[in-house]
């Protein structure tokens, strides 16, 4: 004889009062849980990588300001491809960005350059810019 066989052919009881509980809450009861939560998503972040921003020589700074030039005398609405610095919000560093479009004007207020395709771009941000229409002409 087993030491269960005197309950092991007896009903389930169920409180007559109470319905029983569905068995997606009670799987629920049993199921894993995150003892450190957000752990996951701070080991994402510290692994996620960025670059660090480079001084631009005085060349560069002087070609910046020789294309700033252009932009500001020509007549027309140019297409350019401006590449920026984006600076990450919750790490030191960012990442190096492309943003093409229409030249519309630059917005002294705010330090931005607009772009007729309501991109904005911030002029302290900016390390080069280039003229596609002219790079066209010259291929």
């Amino acid at each position: 004889m087993n030491d269960y066989d005197d309950i092991i052919r007896h009903p389930h009881f169920v409180y007559p009062r109470r319905r029983p509980m569905p068995r997606q809450n009670r799987a629920a009861q049993f199921a894993p849980f995150a003892a450190l939560t957000g752990y996951d998503e701070e080991i994402g972040e510290a692994g996620r990588l960025t670059e660090q921003r480079h001084a631009l020589t005085e060349d560069e700074q002087d070609a910046l300001n020789l294309a700033v030039q252009q932009l500001l005398n020509c007549g027309e609405q140019p297409h350019i491809t401006v590449i920026y610095f984006e600076p990450d919000a919750r790490k030191n560093g960012g990442a190096y960005r492309k943003c093409c479009g229409h030249f519309r004007r630059i917005d002294y207020e705010t330090g931005k350059l607009i772009f007729t395709e309501r991109h904005a771009v911030s002029l302290k941000w900016i390390v080069r810019i280039v003229f596609d229409d002219m790079e066209n002409e010259n291929k």
